[in-house]
């Protein structure tokens, strides 16, 4: 009968502090005046000093759990060659099997075993499947489904056993600070951090941030965050657990929690959420082009004709996003606008998205949509100069600014959890405002 081991660690936490060096910040487009599965960068804190948290000082959300271990009855080497099968696009279980000469019978047995055949139903392009076979027989199989979870299927006569082994997985901490200086990316890889990690960043204050405007020279910011490891060599980067961003003199912080639901989000200090019902933008790392002007010059037309929404310029193709959760009322050509969206949130606002050179799949009239789902790509049909995004904000049927609107607070944290997400915040909150005054620090001791 299959049997399932677990195999799982508590965390083995260790806090990094830049003492020396400047972190760089990252920024999405180049400085802008006042009146106006990747490479990784080298991680430049890593040869810097550790500095052993405070006592009791954990990452909330992180329990320390009980190692739970199985004795595995040793067994003698089966006979056959080990052998590599990468699943292609359109592939699927059948193909593999036939591609490496084993026959529909043995797909069957495999198959037959329900531990197998659940892990099965779900394979992906570039998945790896090893089977070691002898004369064209499957005697042993090892399928990595998850990160340190894999599927292994031992041959007993005419049929297969299976079990679920659980590699623990461990989780470090790193803590990098920075100020703007260039772009978002080159200060990021300056940083030591990935690509996800300022995709993370940007989109964590996002609602409150245009990074498309608003950054300045001499903003700053300070992240706590993970990494994941596995048989201690690192696998991956982790979440971001606290970050804080000063941008024109106001700072934003923001503590990743968890409730007893497990439900995760972002909240402020004092519990509210950094999620807002409405993104500030619908493309990201873009530029503006034209702003809200209702007595703008139409370039095309070249006549005065109110512009009632913001231009995002950017390349062909560029995913559009819906700024809100909503209902599409709208999707098709609708005169100068060119192929347009336009998005029902509610019963007062909505949102209008124009000039796309396509809609994403399965976008049409009617459909539900969800705050940060791409609902099309940038072009430039219509009446339109050159490829960009026109985004419309209506309050119950009136334009306004997207750029200056006040937008809707999302839910703030419930109150049953604010004192558990109080108590884990304090902690983290004391490690950000040492980072902001290292920080500081460093800048104006360069």
């Amino acid at each position: 009968m299959p049997k399932t081991i677990n195999m799982m660690v508590g965390k083995n936490l260790h806090w990094l502090l830049v003492l020396g060096g400047t972190a760089i910040l990252l920024v999405v487009i180049g400085i802008l005046p006042d009146d106006a599965k990747a490479t990784r960068a080298p991680n430049f804190i890593a040869s810097q000093p550790v500095i052993e948290p405070p006592t009791g000082l954990e990452i909330p959300n992180r329990p320390h759990i009980e190692i739970e271990t199985e004795q595995l009855t040793v067994t003698p080497e089966l006979p056959g060659q080990w052998q590599t099968a990468t699943i292609k696009s359109g592939d699927n279980l059948s193909l593999l099997f036939d591609r490496n000469n084993l026959s529909p019978q043995e797909l069957y047995k495999v198959t037959s075993n329900k531990t197998a055949a659940k892990q099965f139903k779900h394979l992906f392009p570039g998945d790896e499947i090893k089977l070691r076979i002898d004369e064209n027989k499957l005697t042993e199989l090892s399928y990595e489904f998850d990160l340190g979870k894999s599927l292994h299927m031992v041959r007993n006569e005419d049929s297969f056993e299976a079990e679920i082994i659980e590699r623990p997985l461990e989780y470090r901490t790193r803590q990098a600070t920075g100020s703007i200086e260039n772009s978002l990316f080159l200060s990021a890889q300056a940083a030591g951090l990935s690509d996800k990690l300022t995709m993370e960043l940007a989109g964590i204050f996002g609602w409150d941030i245009d990074f498309a405007l608003d950054i300045r020279q001499g903003d700053n910011f300070a992240v706590i965050y993970e990494e994941v490891f596995l048989d201690g060599e690192k696998v991956r980067d982790g979440n971001i657990v606290a970050a804080a961003f000063t941008n024109r003199g106001k700072s934003f912080e923001a503590i990743r929690y968890t409730d007893s639901n497990n439900r995760t989000d972002y909240y402020s200090a004092d519990g509210h959420s950094m999620r807002k019902a409405f993104l500030r933008t619908p493309v990201d790392f873009s530029r503006i082009s034209s702003r809200f002007n209702l007595k703008r010059k139409h370039p095309v037309l070249n006549r005065i004709r109110a512009h009632k929404g913001v231009d995002y310029a950017a390349s062909r193709g560029t995913p559009i996003k819906a700024t809100g959760d909503g209902k599409i009322i709208h999707r098709g050509k609708k005169g100068g606008y060119g192929s347009t969206v336009i998005i029902q949130h509610g019963s007062s606002y909505s949102t209008l998205y124009a000039h796309m050179s396509n809609y994403a799949r399965g976008i049409r009239t009617g459909s539900r949509v969800k705050q940060g789902q791409v609902i099309g790509y940038v072009g430039s049909s219509g009446l339109a100069t050159g490829p960009h995004l026109h985004y419309e904000f209506r309050v119950n049927g009136s334009v306004r600014n997207p750029l200056t609107v006040k937008l809707p607070d999302a839910q703030p944290l419930s109150k049953e959890f604010l004192a558990d997400f109080k108590q884990q915040a304090n902690q983290l909150m004391a490690s950000l405002n040492l980072l902001n005054q290292t920080n500081l620090a460093l800048a104006s001791n360069p």
